[in-house]
């Protein structure tokens, strides 16, 4: 049979069933959002907790997270993004409600009782207090090594925060929204002030003058603990009369604590002032 032939008889090529759209195309990949590490969700937990705790939600978020900001948080270190414009801001706008509150609120108190009542407002450790009571360092955006050597607590940074937080509400809901938030958050310390307005190192030096003495001298004795979280004792001079110590988380505590034990000593009765 010829060649012709047998490939006209022969039986055609089975062709190949199409392979299904399944096996052909590859399956389309589900769908899945990012998950939150462990360290981000606890912060943004806490920056909600704190909006709610102020009394204040943010239109920009921005705004709240560079106000939490340490430059320690930063890559490079840059400062831009960090709470320090925040807070030269905030410190300036706390100054001026406070001092509107005071004014309003003492209206037969001259100069100097509202200077003083507005020096003991604004002063780092009660914009710290302020801070712990509202539980800021739980909100804090902090470097791995600050956040190790005690930051979160630290009155330094609780205070410069604090104020940044003031600020950045400031240019958030402006100054009638900033002017609420220092009412909330400082409204009863005005009226009940926290400590005397005439504090030990000030009632020491009036008592010194009054007797022709000169100024009371400080010197530092000792100084323990670990960096972050030193104690000082300081010892306070005067002539003719022995020297008294004090001790404190700071210096100036410490020198207070001294002030307020010399005067002790004399028989002038003085109110201690914590931290």
């Amino acid at each position: 049979m010829s060649r012709s032939l047998k490939r006209k008889n022969a039986s055609p090529p089975r062709q190949r069933a199409p392979e299904s759209a399944t096996a052909v195309e590859p399956r389309a990949a589900k769908s899945v959002a990012p998950k939150r590490a462990p360290a981000a969700r606890k912060r943004a937990a806490a920056t909600s907790e704190l909006e709610k705790t102020i009394g204040y939600r943010f239109k920009d978020g921005e705004l709240l997270v560079r106000a939490l900001t340490h430059i320690s948080a930063l890559a490079g270190g840059s400062r831009t993004g960090s709470y320090q414009r925040l807070e030269f801001l905030g410190d300036h706008v706390l100054g001026l409600v406070i001092s509107e509150m005071l004014f309003l609120a003492f209206p037969r108190g001259d100069e100097g009782e509202l200077s003083r009542r507005l020096a003991d407002l604004v002063r780092r450790d009660s914009c710290a207090d302020v801070a712990r009571a509202i539980n800021l360092g739980e909100a804090l955006r902090l470097g791995a090594s600050e956040s190790n050597a005690g930051g979160r607590s630290r009155t330094a940074i609780l205070a410069d925060v604090c104020e940044a937080l003031v600020g950045a509400v400031f240019l958030d809901g402006g100054y009638a929204e900033a002017h609420a938030l220092v009412e909330r958050l400082w409204g009863e310390r005005m009226r009940v002030p926290t400590r005397p307005l005439r504090d030990p190192k000030t009632m020491l030096q009036e008592w010194a003058q009054a007797r022709g003495l000169p100024t009371p001298t400080y010197k530092e004795v000792e100084r323990i603990g670990p960096h972050h979280n030193p104690e000082f004792r300081i010892a306070v001079s005067l002539p003719q009369r022995e020297p008294a110590e004090g001790r404190g988380r700071s210096k100036r505590v410490a020198e207070q604590a001294a002030a307020a034990a010399m005067l002790e000593r004399e028989g002038v009765s003085v109110d201690r002032i914590d931290g």
